[in-house]
């Protein structure tokens, strides 16, 4: 499986008006989980999560919150940030545009966020300013590094490493809470949780506050 663990800069620079990284005054890097909410995962995540009084967020499926909308609310509860990521997980570059963003919008019915990540990390200019519009009210979020947790040819310490060497200040770190990352997710999140803690990096949840001071790159 053929992916990117950093996002390369010219792509960076052609989708500036999404956000890769945050821009906080605290010495805070920010997990996200996307795909859930899953009934056994998320819970499993949500723990963890609370062993280190750690924030996060998590982009949801809009399918899943509706099949599962007791997790969902546990997120919420438990002080983390949600997000949109489609009602049906689709990929940008395979359907068209109304289609795509109608899958928002049936999404945002559930979810109520104004943050927004593109399922496989796939989309154009065009849709990123359509969903800032008036009609959407939707920052998309992008990343500074990807885990690798989905990839079932990775091991658990390739995966440790893939956040771990990207690991600080406003870094945005992307896993999964989704029954086919788990047998990673398992074993990697606790170590990340306390590598961070003892790189004295702490665990911000992406807010309003914290866009508002992000310009394009």
């Amino acid at each position: 499986m053929f992916y990117l663990v950093r996002p390369p800069w010219l792509v960076k620079k052609y989708l500036s008006e999404a956000i890769w990284e945050i821009d906080t005054p605290e010495n805070e890097l920010f997990l996200t989980f996307d795909d859930g909410p899953h009934p056994e995962v998320t819970p499993f995540v949500l723990e963890q999560l609370k062993i280190y009084d750690a924030r996060a967020t998590f982009f949801c499926v809009g399918s899943n919150v509706q099949k599962y909308f007791e997790v969902y609310k546990q997120i919420i509860n438990e002080g983390h940030a949600v997000g949109n990521h489609t009602f049906n997980h689709l990929n940008a570059w395979k359907v068209g545009d109304k289609k795509y963003l109608d899958d928002i919008s049936k999404a945002r019915k559930i979810i109520d966020s104004e943050l927004f990540r593109p399922p496989y990390g796939r989309i154009s200019r065009f849709l990123i300013n359509a969903l800032k519009g008036k009609n959407y009210n939707l920052t998309t979020i992008m990343w500074s590094a990807l885990s690798g947790d989905f990839d079932p040819s990775i091991k658990a310490d390739e995966c440790f490493l893939n956040v771990s060497h990207h690991a600080k200040k406003g870094a945005v770190i992307v896993f999964h809470d989704s029954a086919k990352s788990f047998p990673i997710l398992k074993e990697v999140l606790p170590r990340v949780l306390q590598y961070c803690k003892a790189q004295q990096l702490g665990f911000g949840k992406i807010s309003l506050n914290h866009l508002q001071k992000n310009g394009p790159e």
